[in-house]
């Protein structure tokens, strides 16, 4: 019996899954809805990810299906690249990526502050995607340590990193009926930040 190569055993296995696929997308985009009619932007929420159902980002994302983590990851794993998300984070303004400029001062690419509506939805984007896939295992703090571990802090406008982790930490710390309320009631009236 011929065993697998190290490298063979680290891929994690995926398949042709549009129905699964469809579903997870689905259930995350009423998720994000959810969050974002108690923050106060329903709007966002009702077009958010819209383009995960395009054939662009639909086809190569059920193809890469494994229901655990982003499709995207895995696709990125086989290529090097992800064409599905390049696709999405371009026409998604509530992903931080989307948010970059050619700096005249500095003559390089670099973040841009995120208007207030937008953050607002990538934190609802953020904690229904711990929901998901994290399921039974999420808690308040899902989101916050997803944030801590990653890199997109790095690479994102310090003011939109900064407040941010501030609605994170308040999630964490105060639960959800406080955080939304805060974003609905006080921070969406100021239309900046």
């Amino acid at each position: 019996m011929e065993t697998a190569r190290p490298e063979e055993q680290k891929k994690e296995e995926y398949g042709n899954h549009p129905f699964k696929h469809f579903a997870v997308v689905t259930r995350h985009r009423h998720a994000v809805l959810r969050h974002c009619v108690l923050a106060g932007i329903p709007w966002r929420g009702l077009t958010h990810d819209l383009s995960k159902y395009s054939p662009q980002e639909f086809i190569p994302s059920a193809k890469h299906f494994v229901g655990t983590r982003s499709p995207n990851e895995m696709e990125r794993q086989e290529y090097g690249y992800s064409l599905a998300w390049m696709h999405h984070k371009g026409r998604n303004r509530h992903h931080f990526e989307y948010w970059t400029d050619y700096n005249p001062k500095t003559k390089a690419m670099s973040p841009v502050k995120m208007p207030l509506k937008f953050l607002v939805e990538m934190f609802c984007d953020r904690v229904g995607a711990c929901k998901i896939y994290k399921g039974k295992d999420y808690s308040d703090a899902s989101a916050l340590e997803y944030f801590e571990r990653g890199k997109a802090k790095d690479r994102m406008h310090p003011e939109t990193a900064a407040l941010l982790k501030k609605l994170l930490v308040m999630l964490r710390d105060e639960g959800e009926k406080k955080t939304f309320r805060y974003i609905r009631k006080e921070l969406l009236k100021n239309k900046d930040y």
